[in-house]
């Protein structure tokens, strides 16, 4: 449901673990018209773009998602007047309607992030548009930590006998 749905993630991070889900903002650089290693639907945002990079945890610091979302640089200020508070919150408060289009799923290893989120692989992850008035708004990546089966259970990938 968390990889699949269209509801918000850092809102269901925030009713699965009963703690507010706080932003802490790794990069805000300006890419140009770089693809900059995006999904291949970069492309359908106009340039010149923009690119974020948060980690997604709890108040008490517990790291449970990393995103990178790519905007277009004009459009960004008008949804992220705050850029420490997570999309979802900056976009409900403007009462921005979106329409979510999961583009693509994931499950594999890194390195990388199990020493940044402390915890061994595999990871699931995603990445999707959001739409609004039937323009493309931002491109977002997300990948969750497998410290998130605490509240989930258990990820199984075997098939059934």
């Amino acid at each position: 449901m968390l990889m699949l749905g269209d509801g918000s993630p850092t809102r269901h991070l925030q009713l699965l673990t009963s703690e507010p889900t706080e932003v802490d903002v790794i990069d805000m650089s300006a890419i140009g018209m770089e693809l900059d290693g995006a999904p291949k639907q970069i492309q359908v945002l106009p340039s010149p773009r923009l690119r974020r990079q948060v980690w997604l945890r709890t108040a008490s610091g517990q790291r449970l998602a990393y995103a990178t979302s790519w905007w277009e640089a004009s459009h960004v200020d008008e949804y992220l007047q705050n850029r420490s508070l997570p999309i979802w919150a900056s976009l409900a408060r403007l009462r921005t309607e979106l329409y979510r289009d999961v583009q693509g799923v994931y499950y594999g290893h890194s390195a990388e992030l199990e020493q940044a989120f402390g915890q061994t692989g595999p990871f699931w992850g995603r990445h999707y548009l959001f739409w609004h008035h039937g323009q493309p708004l931002t491109l977002i990546y997300e990948v969750f930590s497998p410290y998130l089966e605490k509240y989930l259970g258990a990820a199984t990938t075997g098939t059934n006998s």
